[in-house]
Order: structure tokens, then sequence, then C-alpha cells
């Protein structure tokens, strides 16, 4: 077992990093990292129009090159003793495909058409169709298709991508065979059976954003599609019926693969999850405790082995699935769409006079301007944080409701906009940061109330992610306001670890995953205790937040 090693794949918004992990101890031995140039390069995306979409070239340069790179910094023994390989993406990020199982924008007619690419899971485009699936689920009579995902379907989904495109572009609904989430398209592609027919679907990406249910034999019916919208006719039998745990192997790699990898064709491939799910995994989730992945948006975690709470269906959340997180256990997801990405627009705000102003100064240099630029903006949140700790907790008077992307949960509501109120001539930038900070664990306190609310025990929280490693303050106040202990994960990487776990049952090396858990696990490096003192004064600042939220709502 001391000489067997897996590779964790971890796909994340701007980059894919891959790990290779000794699977007796869940040391990182190597890793490597690729951003997506065209991603970088603003291609193919309109955030004015909330339009995020990624080319397949991207996620397939950096596959090759992460591995290699990875496996170059190893002695060659550790190549040789490699056992499997299992991938995390961002998600739902489904593609259309041909009848092969190749992405559209593969193709020539389609390279540069954004509609034939992966639809990033932030895309909210599909607002109207998500409101219309909605609907039509809760007015039609018979099966509510929704009551698995909280009872709310949400823009950033499967269905609602899909249709939204459909509508949206003749050529593509045209070419489109099929559709199939990142998750599944990287594991087929390795093993080389792409075929939308017959390569394995994570039950993780179906039972949280597809409304794919064992209780309604699969996908929803034909009927309740064709009636969603005629175009939409046919499509559920050139989707899938079965789907798989994380612990499920694929195959192995194909030829190609193994030879563009420089790995032995004996190399398992593992069923594909979510970033977040997988990444729970590597935080060593279990029962009890919530799994908080904190980056630009938050992911809300939970297990359950308790049939009580596995036969309870939770209102507003991001879906309720058996297996999805671990085999044998319900997984529940929430999460919220904005979170470090409310602190950096903030920062962006502030720095727009340096962008704007101090580049058309003619009293430095251009390249004295650069490093100006680049020196500011790195010490901007820093500072922020250090100001806005000396602030008392009610001391500025000022509230914020941090849905600037919308609400995902509980409730989702993509439509729904940030707000700041209690400004006056005295609030300073530290003092709208803390609201903003504050706005967001208010948030993250509003999923948790909702678990609680619906009968599931919430005993502490795992932090993962760049805020919970990087910031103090931020994790302070979220302890706080949440009034619960929060540990930090130790690894760097908690996504592609978990992967590498998964990796490792598909292996062969352990039996099942939580006994990955327990071996590969990084255990914490730091625990958040809130303060009784601010938990009380928090108590009515989250009033005023909720009810500030209520306001919003309605008259939005």
């Amino acid at each position: 077992m001391n000489n067997k090693y897996v590779i964790g794949i971890d796909y994340g918004t701007d980059s894919v990093r891959s790990l290779i992990i000794d699977t007796s101890n869940g040391n990182e031995i190597s890793s490597s990292v690729f951003e997506y140039p065209r991603w970088k390069d603003e291609k193919y995306c309109d955030p004015e129009k909330n339009r995020f979409r990624q080319h397949p070239a991207d996620y397939i340069e950096g596959l090759e090159k992460t591995v290699r790179e990875a496996l170059g910094k190893t002695p060659e023994a550790v190549a040789g003793n490699i056992v499997a390989i299992s991938v995390d993406t961002t998600g739902s990020t489904p593609v259309a495909v041909n009848i092969e199982g190749k992405p559209l924008s593969l193709t020539k007619e389609f390279e540069n058409n954004p509609n034939a690419m992966f639809i990033l899971w932030k895309d909210h485009t599909a607002v109207k169709e998500a409101e219309e699936i909605n609907n039509f689920a809760h007015t039609r009579g018979g099966m509510d298709y929704t009551k698995y995902e909280g009872g709310v379907y949400s823009s950033e989904w499967f269905w609602a991508k899909i249709l939204h495109i459909l509508r949206e572009d003749k050529n593509v609904r045209e070419k489109a065979f099929s559709w199939v989430e990142h998750c599944d398209w990287i594991p087929a592609l390795l093993n080389g059976d792409t075929n939308p027919l017959t390569l394995k679907r994570s039950r993780c990406a179906a039972g949280h954003k597809a409304m794919w249910h064992k209780d309604f034999k699969g996908l929803p019916s034909e009927d309740f599609l064709v009636k969603l919208d005629p175009l939409l006719k046919g499509l559920r039998k050139r989707l899938y019926e079965e789907t798989y745990t994380c612990d499920v192997k694929v195959g192995n790699l194909s030829d190609e693969w193994a030879e563009r990898l420089r790995l032995s064709k004996e190399v398992s491939v593992g069923v594909g999850a979510f970033d977040a799910h997988l990444g729970a995994v590597g935080g060593e989730i279990k029962p009890g405790y919530m799994s908080k992945v904190m980056g630009t948006s938050t992911c809300d975690m939970m297990v359950s082995a308790s049939e009580q709470e596995s036969s309870k269906l939770i209102k507003g959340i991001c879906g309720q699935v058996d297996g999805s997180i671990i085999p044998g256990m319900l997984g529940m997801e929430a999460g919220q769409s904005a979170f470090g990405d409310v602190y950096a627009w903030f920062k962006n705000v502030l720095l727009w006079p340096v962008e704007n102003v101090l580049t058309e100064s003619e009293l430095v240099d251009a390249d004295t301007k650069e490093k100006l630029i680049d020196e500011i903006s790195g010490k901007i949140i820093p500072e922020l944080s250090q100001q806005a700790e000396k602030t008392g907790v009610d001391e500025s008077g000022i509230i914020a409701l941090d849905w600037l992307n919308g609400r995902r949960t509980p409730d989702a509501n993509q439509n729904l906009k940030g707000a700041v109120t209690g400004l006056n001539l005295g609030s300073d930038a530290p003092k709208i940061f803390r609201a903003l900070v504050e706005a967001t664990a208010f948030g993250a306190k509003k999923i948790a109330d909702r678990f609680i609310s619906e009968g599931v025990e919430i005993k502490g929280v795992i932090a993962l992610g760049g805020v919970a490693k990087k910031s103090p303050f931020v994790m302070q106040v979220v302890a706080d306001v949440m009034n619960m202990p929060i540990k930090v994960a130790r690894a760097e990487q908690t996504c592609a670890l978990g992967s590498a776990m998964a990796a490792s049952v598909v292996g062969g090396v352990y039996n099942r995953l939580e006994e990955a858990q327990e071996a590969m696990g990084r255990g914490f490096e730091s625990e958040y205790v809130p303060d009784p003192e601010n938990a009380k004064k928090y108590e009515i600042l989250y009033n005023k937040y909720s009810k500030l939220g209520e306001f919003a709502e309605e008259n939005s």
C-alpha cells in the first residue's frame, strides 16, 4: 500500500490542478496548475448578460499539461505505481455533444460559438427558463420533479441551461444529439468511450442538478419535458437512466490517453463528481458537520446516515441525493452564489480611479504605474480587513445584502440583487467592507438555519477554500454570526485531495471512501470559536438583515 499512488484532478472556474497523492497517508508528491488561456482572455463570455462559457480545448490542454508536468516532478517509480485517476469539476456545467459525444465546439462549424461550449456553473442566462420549470412543476399536478431539489429549480442547473440554448440557437439545436456534464465528459475522454448513451453519468451531477431520482426511474418523464417545451421531445432517451457514485470505476485509460499522459493502460478511471462535493470528502466531512467550501461563492454540504433525516424533504436547498458525496449516505447541498466575489466587487469599485485615472497620469512612468496598481490591488483587502476589525460589531449602522450574484439558497432566486442601507457621511470604506463581510456571514447563517429548522443537526462547521485559508477576519465574523465553531481543513487543495481519495477506492487500495478519508485525511490547521458577546450583538443585526431581505425580495 505504501507504494500506491493516485492522481486527483480538480477543474475549477479559472484553472485545472492535478495532484499526485500517496495513498498511505494523503501526502502530496507533486502538483501542477494550468490556467485556461481562452477563459483568461475573457473569450466567449459576456458578464453584462451573465453569460459565462468555457471552451473544451482549455480543459483538454490543461488535462494533458498538468498530469505530465506533475509526473515530471516525481521519480519514475511513482509513475509506475499510479493505480487510478479521478476528476472533479464545477457544476452544473453541461455541453451539447454530437452522436459520438464530441462537444460541438470541437468541430469546425461551432468552434467559436459560445452556445456550443460548456455552460459554466455561474452562467445565469437561463433565469426565464428556470422560472418556467418551477411554475410548471408546481402547478401542473402529478409528480413534482423539483421536490428532491429543495422545491426550487435554479438557472445554474442542467435543464434550464439546455432549454435556453435550444431556444436561442437553431444550429446547436439541430446538431446536438445529447448533453453531457463536464464531470462526466472528462472521465469518458480518458477512458476513450464518449458515447453519450453508454458513458457513466455522475450521481452527484444528475441528482443535484438534473432532477434525477430513483423514485422517478431516472430523469423527469418525457410527458413532463415535452409539455414544458416541445423542443425537449426525444432528448430524455438520448441522455441516461442509470447514475453512479464516485467510488465506481469507469474503465481504464485508453491507448491514446495512456500515451498522452505517459501512464500505463492499467490505470483505472473513476466516475467524476462536482468539485465542492469531493472537496467535502477531502475535508473529512462526516454526519453532523457542515462542510463549507468558501471561495468566490460557497457550497455548503452535509451528509446523513440517519433514516429519519434521509426521509425528510428539505425546502429551498440544492438537492438531497443518495450517495452524491459519500456513497451509502444522503448528500445535501446548499450554498451562496457570491461570497468572495462580494469582496472582489468592492475591491474593484475602489480600484476604479487607480486603474482609470492613475494610468492617465503623466507624473509617473508606465512601469511605475503598473507596479503601483499591482501593489494597491494586492493590499486593498488585507488593509480593509485590518481596519474593519477595529470597528465595533454594531458601530457603523450599515446593513448589506449579499445577493450581488442572486441567491442560490435558501430558495433560489437569481433575479435578486445586492443592497446596502444605513449609509451616512461617516461611512468609510472599512465600515462598508465590514458590512459586506457580515452580509456574507448572515447569508451563511440563513442556510444553517434552514437545515436546522428542517430537522438536520449541525454540530459544527468544516471550512475549506481560499477565504478560509487567507482571511482570519472573515472567518471570525462567520463563526460569531453562525455562533458555531469552525474548523479549517489543513489540506491546501481539498477538492483534488477528495478526488484522490475517490481514486484510491476506484483503484482498489481501499474498500470504502470513509477508509480513504481516515488514512489520507490531513486534519485541521485551526479553529475559530464564536465570541459570545459578539454572537448576541449579531442576533440583532441578523434580524435587521432578514427584514431588509424580505423588503428587497418583495419589491424586486
